[in-house]
């Protein structure tokens, strides 16, 4: 699988994952985020139990560059992987391993780490990272102009299919969960799923929470809210 971009927004606390690739349903398989603990992306030969083991051990408190070793020392086929992920705490970490298909590689600094493989060639994941850190906007604006950066740079070399983007922040359930599995342009799909999602955040404001863990009910008092939240809007 081809290049994707883990990160902690500074400002939010909030996770995030946004990646592409030439592979059917890169969503289903590579990006693991957990509000409060952290993110991990699996892929090249994906293990997708990389991603789910990754955070249990961030939510144990191990660091990302602790997490990377114990999280391949079991896995025979580390060589063919490649995985990265960001900590609590914003710390980054990242292995690419000796038989990942090139270009392979990866580039990370604190909040942010950029990995990919198949790739035209470098330049896809700088600059993959050198547009989030410039971009503005919201957090997920900011991991889908870096993605959209890294496709004008070439990309995957094979081509184009399919593409994920998963925000979370402080509820158990994601605030984002985008999915482009099968698609001639996936990033302008993706894009075009973001903007559709940002009709019905509003919403959000309303659902159960742990803090409020029956949200809001009444169907004519969220009615009311809604209309006044779309009128701030306008």
């Amino acid at each position: 699988m081809t290049w994707s971009i883990v990160a902690r927004d500074v400002q939010t606390g909030a996770f995030g994952i946004a990646v592409t690739t030439c592979f059917f349903a890169v969503g289903a398989l590579c990006p693991y985020v957990e509000s409060g603990i952290g993110a991990v992306a699996t892929q090249a030969m994906v293990n997708p139990l990389l991603g789910s083991r990754g955070l249990r051990l961030l939510a144990e408190d191990v660091p990302a560059e602790a997490a990377v070793p114990l999280l391949l020392a079991p896995d025979q086929g580390r060589e063919h992987r490649q995985l990265h992920l960001v900590d609590r705490a914003g710390a980054t970490a990242a292995h690419t391993g000796a038989e990942c298909v090139p270009w392979c590689g990866h580039v990370f600094e604190r909040d942010v780490s950029v990995a990919g493989n198949m790739l035209v060639g470098p330049e896809v994941v700088g600059d993959t990272l050198a547009a989030y850190c410039s971009a503005t906007g919201s957090f997920a604006e900011r991991l889908l102009a870096a993605l959209d950066a890294g496709q004008v740079a070439g990309g995957d070399k094979r081509g184009r299919q399919s593409a994920a983007l998963m925000v979370c922040s402080t509820e158990r359930y994601p605030d984002l969960d985008l999915r482009v599995d099968d698609h001639p342009d996936p990033l302008i799909e993706l894009r075009r799923l973001y903007e559709v999602s940002r009709r019905y955040a509003p919403y959000r404001r309303f659902m159960p929470t742990a803090a409020n863990p029956s949200g809001l009910y009444d169907r004519a008092l969220l009615e009311r809210e809604l209309t006044q939240a779309r009128l701030r809007q306008s």
